[in-house]
């Protein structure tokens, strides 16, 4: 029996988005390793790291809408190719102001919202580019192929930033920016899809992708899940620290931690890829949340690197768990003429989850030490789980993937 993936892969389209996004992907992470360790080293205060997650979230919040509006009126590709330029002429910037040593810390927070400006147009036009360069069929694959391409180029950001960053600050963000640099290119060799239909900008069609959610249960359920499980137990801002005063290491441990979970994302988006989900998806997401969350709480308290990196790698796969199912279900519930729209809120979300979230533990942090705010957010996901496995009993049900 043939399988989904290697087919997905004969396609150059579908090769060239992966390179996109893989590319944008192993500059995004490697530049955060650089800026978290670049501020902690100027200010040794974890407010401040939650400080980079809440300028690059503002943004999202402000622009994400109006992106799924763009890109559900405009050619995806170029969007996509305008952004990733963008971000190479940020990088570029903090390159130069680092290396001439001008640029303050709050020069800094300006290149993340910039950044974050960016990635809220670029992040739901890419995602809803995705299933118009595949068959429905082989979305599912396709998806935990690109999940699985991601997340190998999530293993290589964070660990060149870290050890770049050794060879001196200026070096990881010189090597985004040409990362960002070929990624455009990449986006923009993909053959363009059919015309999307244009329709008049009203306040209704911005939010039309709110009210698209809002209306579907499980939509909602497997979304909100994520955001408020992620909100509460992620602890990636807070890495520096663990990095430098918990672990006692340096730049490379901190490019090791930030790499572990992508590491065991790796690995899991392959398997699912091979094999991919047949039955009972939506118990099994609540089950990989709730691993999340409990390898959240043990990697809070762990003072050995060895151990730390194995909890990581843990909630780093039961992440793709959900990843992939709440990717899978979105885009199979979409019509194509929304799908800019509904990706949009659903960015917004991960943006919520993930930038809010290291707010949230750098304010947590300050109030009551990195390791209490890692764990307190561990117990927090768990308690989601539970929660929603009673409010969105939809979720529960959801058995397949299939269109």
């Amino acid at each position: 029996m043939t399988t989904p993936a290697p087919h997905v892969l004969r396609s150059i389209p579908f090769r060239h988005f992966l390179s996109s996004r893989a590319l944008s992907s192993v500059a995004f992470q490697g530049s955060a390793v650089a800026i978290g360790w670049l501020v902690y080293d100027r200010t040794r205060n974890p407010f401040d790291l939650g400080l980079v997650g809440l300028f690059q979230f503002l943004p999202m919040l402000i622009l994400t809408l109006v992106a799924g509006q763009v890109a559900d009126q405009f050619d995806r590709r170029r969007i996509a190719f305008i952004c990733q330029v963008i971000e190479a002429v940020v990088m570029c910037g903090i390159a130069l102001g680092v290396w001439q040593g001008w640029l303050p810390t709050w020069g800094i927070f300006v290149g993340v919202a910039l950044m974050g400006a960016a990635q809220a147009f670029e992040r739901p036009t890419m995602a809803a580019l995705l299933p118009s360069i595949v068959p429905t069929a082989q979305l599912q694959s396709a998806v935990a192929t690109s999940t699985s391409v991601m997340q190998t180029a999530m293993v290589l950001g964070p660990a060149i930033g870290g050890i770049l960053y050794g060879f001196g600050a200026v070096v990881p963000f010189a090597f985004s920016a040409l990362c960002f640099a070929i990624a455009s290119f990449n986006v923009v060799a993909i053959p363009p899809a059919n015309q999307l239909k244009r329709t008049p900008v009203t306040l209704e069609s911005v939010f039309a992708g709110v009210a698209f959610i809002k209306s579907r249960p499980l939509m909602l359920g497997c979304i909100s899940l994520d955001l408020f499980a992620v909100l509460l137990g992620g602890a990636t801002a807070l890495l520096p620290v663990y990095a430098r005063d918990i672990l006692m290491a340096g730049p490379w441990a901190l490019g090791f931690l930030r790499t572990a979970p992508a590491v065991g994302a790796v690995v899991m988006s392959l398997y699912l890829a091979r094999f991919p989900l047949k039955h009972h998806v939506g118990i099994t997401m609540l089950w990989a949340v709730g691993v999340f969350g409990l390898a959240t709480i043990v990697f809070a308290f762990s003072t050995n690197i060895a151990l730390s990196i194995a909890m990581l790698l843990t909630l780093g796969a039961a992440d793709t768990v959900s990843v992939v199912i709440r990717s899978s279900l979105v885009q199979l519930l979409t019509p194509d003429e929304m799908r800019g729209r509904v990706n949009a809120v659903n960015s917004l979300f991960i943006g919520a989850s993930n930038q809010l979230g290291e707010f949230r533990a750098g304010v947590a942090a300050g109030f009551m030490g990195p390791v209490l705010a890692v764990a307190v957010g561990g117990i927090g996901t768990i308690a989601v789980v539970l929660a929603w496995s009673r409010l969105f009993p939809a979720l529960r049900r959801v058995d397949t993937l299939s269109g």
